[in-house]
């Protein structure tokens, strides 16, 4: 039987903010949204071999043969030129890997890991290599330990989530936006699967977390707080949520001109969800 191949944009050794503990994260290339405020712009597309990134790449590690761009990461000095160059948010720099591939890579870092953390792009555009990864996670004594989380978009449908959560510990799920419209102009796409994704999440136990993106007058607004707080309270025994301050450091117009949330518009959005009743709110303890 064939096994499942990753595109794999990047991966992190070690990181201590994407999910409790030491995690290894895993960054999947590809994204069903396109997100003005994404921070990976990069991660967005698949790459189309276009060519037009080899002529910006100053080392050569990029080459065109056969009509297939080709990377050396031998000679490439990460200085993400060709990034720049990419007409479509695609990365000439990913790797295909097999699954025993991924497994030996955590094998290498196991000493310092307390879990696997599978981000992007969107993870889940990738959804049968996720679960065949963690189905061997699971089955091997020597990573069984390891919690296995997903950072999604939430665009996913039940029927992937039926195949993806038995393997999964948790999901920490993005809220761009709750009003429709603003989601949209934000993601390129409706919300209505994300808040159904978040719904089905909390029934089954497995939502880790939500992820909300204050961008100030855009999603820090009367109306939007007030409807994030009614959502919150309608999961319940809410989750976790947690604040990120918008940084236009690395996004691509026009986000790239949007003012940066401050530390006073962070805990404003804190206090009056605060008021409405949402407790377990974290916020950010760095400030670019």
């Amino acid at each position: 039987m064939n096994m499942p191949r990753a595109t794999v944009s990047k991966i992190l050794p070690f990181s201590c903010v994407d999910g409790p503990g030491n995690r290894l994260v895993l960054f999947l290339q590809g994204c069903n949204f396109a997100c003005v405020t994404c921070h990976n712009p990069h991660t967005m597309a698949l790459c189309t071999h276009c060519g037009d990134c080899v002529p910006a790449c100053p080392t050569g590690a990029l080459t065109l043969r056969d009509g297939r761009v080709v990377f050396d990461p031998a000679t490439c000095t990460d200085c993400d030129d060709c990034l720049r160059a990419c007409p479509i948010n695609a990365n000439p720099m990913v790797r295909e890997m097999s699954l025993q591939e991924v497994l030996a890579v955590l094998r290498e870092n196991l000493a310092f890991l307390d879990g696997l953390t599978v981000s992007g792009g969107e993870a889940t555009t990738q959804l049968k290599f996720l679960v065949a990864l963690f189905s061997a996670i699971r089955s091997a004594p020597d990573l069984a330990h390891l919690s296995c989380l997903v950072d999604s978009n939430g665009h996913l449908g039940p029927n992937g989530w039926a195949r993806l959560l038995p393997g999964a510990d948790g999901v920490m799920l993005d809220i761009k936006a709750l009003d429709p419209e603003t989601h949209r102009r934000l993601t390129g796409q409706d919300n209505a699967r994300v808040l159904a994704s978040a719904r089905l999440l909390q029934a089954a136990g497995k939502l880790e977390e939500i992820r909300y993106l204050v961008i100030p007058g855009v999603t820090d607004t009367e109306p939007e707080i007030a409807a994030l707080g009614a959502f919150l309270d309608e999961l319940g025994a809410a989750p976790r949520l947690r604040l990120n301050a918008f940084q236009a450091h690395g996004v691509r117009p026009p986000a790239a001109g949007w003012p940066t949330a401050t530390r006073a518009e962070i805990d404003s959005v804190a206090s009056r969800l605060s008021q409405l009743g949402v407790t377990h709110i974290e916020t950010p303890t760095v400030y670019l």
